[in-house]
């Protein structure tokens, strides 16, 4: 489980990832990497949010989620 508020970033990360309260931002420097984090989130994430930034070879994908709360049925 990922800590509310908190920046995941270390030099050698291939991806950007921040969390804040239920959602979880994350930027991609390619396009397949966001495929598949799209990939991956989308089990228990809702994908609410995708924008670009920059054109070219500095050009980031950057996607957010909201974790999906899950209620148990009596």
């Amino acid at each position: 489980m990922m800590k509310d508020n908190i920046i995941y970033n270390q030099a050698n990360n291939q991806v950007y990832i921040k969390t804040d309260g239920d959602k979880t931002i994350i930027i991609c420097n390619t396009e397949k990497q966001m495929e598949q984090v799209m990939d991956r989130m989308s089990s228990n994430h809702i994908f609410i949010e995708y924008e670009e930034w920059d054109e070219d070879d500095d050009k980031k994908f950057i996607v957010t989620f909201l974790l999906e709360k899950t209620t148990e049925l009596n």
